[in-house]
């Protein structure tokens, strides 16, 4: 019998828990924890009633001993962590110091540095190997099947991998004049920092939003895409042999655009704290709260999202080029599971590294980014369970 401790109440945890319960035979029991129990207990009610046993409790996960105490009690055999990037590491000592396996979508980032790597996480490697356990990072979509998809490429299609563009296309539409469809305040620091890519052993710098590059995207049509650093970059520039550039770009309407920087100008996306009448927040902190919960979008959110990868490369001495990408239903999600597609497809691949952990097929002692596993058991669970892929071997490249 499997089960499952699930950090996290927000959208993703949402999806998570209804893939789960579509896959009673491994995710026979789960338990969903968050700071705020009552957001958890709604999930159960939403959910309860099939095969898959549900139970909640309330979590502080910036606690590593309250950590410990649940897993203690729950006992379960992984934990997926859907909470926040600022919590990966406290999950992570609880979970080798419990005995248990660790599953996460996002890399560590430091609360009061708008900086994320995976250094912090890394340097877990050699204490989950001696442990006997295994950590799996960045396991949603871009990270997670950005790096599978490069894994199947070069598995299949390539003897080396040269150049690597993620484009990442978001053609929906939630009617609000602002809103972010994952947590604001991740997602703002994420776009308002200095973009980066990989090139030629080194890492090149640029400034916010500052190269843009329109691509036609199938399903969607043509999108301003911006150069923004992204977390898959730095683990795919270790594991991709052979390889000389990795971008990633990211589309946003000239409307959101705007929007972001008539607040940055005003100083809302600081996280630099200011006193207001003798309390101190972080102007970002401000900003999420006031803006509309992503949670919420799933029934306001038309349209599609298109995500995927574009190689280069060699194959048997001849230049190849090869795209593979998922084209994913805002609406199709909501009709589903109750949530956007930026939602589900974070946590369907959740769901589905934590399946082939259970499973034994992602099984092996230490730290390890999706990449380094056999991607084929991954690309197939993704066509079963709601995110197909395809593919084209004459793709329009990015200049």
């Amino acid at each position: 019998m499997s089960r499952v401790l699930i950090i996290g109440a927000g959208g993703v945890a949402n999806v998570v828990v209804a893939k789960c319960c579509q896959n009673p035979e491994v995710f026979q029991e789960i338990m969903i924890a968050s700071r705020t129990k009552s957001k958890c207990d709604a999930l159960k009610e939403k959910f309860d009633g099939g095969k898959t046993i549900i139970t909640t409790a309330q979590l502080n996960a910036d606690n590593t001993d309250e950590i410990v105490k649940l897993i203690n009690e729950y006992n379960p055999e992984m934990v997926i962590n859907v909470a926040l990037p600022y919590q990966d590491l406290t999950i992570m000592d609880a979970c080798l110091e419990t005995g248990v396996h660790y599953l996460d979508t996002a890399n560590y980032e430091p609360p009061n540095i708008p900086k994320f790597e995976y250094k912090w996480q890394w340097a877990y490697k050699e204490k989950f190997e001696k442990a006997g356990l295994t950590a799996i990072l960045g396991c949603g979509f871009d990270p997670g099947v950005t790096g599978v998809f490069s894994a199947y490429a070069l598995k299949h299609y390539f003897d080396e991998i040269h150049y690597i563009d993620i484009l990442d296309a978001n053609g929906g539409d939630h009617g609000y004049p602002f809103a972010t469809n994952f947590n604001p305040e991740i997602n703002i620091r994420e776009i308002s920092a200095n973009g980066r890519y990989w090139e030629k052993g080194d890492w090149v710098e640029t400034d916010p939003l500052e190269i843009k590059r329109v691509y036609d995207f199938d399903q969607i049509g043509e999108k301003d895409a911006y150069l923004l650093y992204h977390e898959e970059l730095e683990s795919l520039a270790v594991h991709m042999p052979g390889i000389k550039r990795i971008r990633f770009f990211m589309t946003f309407s000239e409307k959101y655009i705007t929007h972001l920087n008539v607040l940055k100008n005003v100083g809302m996306t600081s996280i630099e704290p200011i006193e207001i009448e003798g309390v101190k927040i972080q102007p970002l902190q401000f900003l999420k709260a006031v803006l509309p919960d992503p949670a919420t979008l799933g029934p306001r959110t038309k349209g599609k999202t298109n995500i995927g990868c574009i190689y280069q490369g060699i194959k048997d001495g001849k230049p190849v080029s090869y795209y593979v990408y998922n084209v994913c239903d805002h609406q199709s999600c909501y009709r589903e599971v109750g949530s956007q597609a930026i939602s589900y497809t974070t946590g369907v691949p959740a769901m589905i590294g934590a399946k082939l952990l259970l499973e034994g097929k992602w099984k092996k002692p230490g730290v390890y980014n999706v990449e380094e596993f056999d991607p084929d058991p991954f690309m197939e669970q993704l066509n079963k369970q709601g995110l197909p892929w395809n593919e084209s071997f004459q793709p329009e490249l990015v200049d």
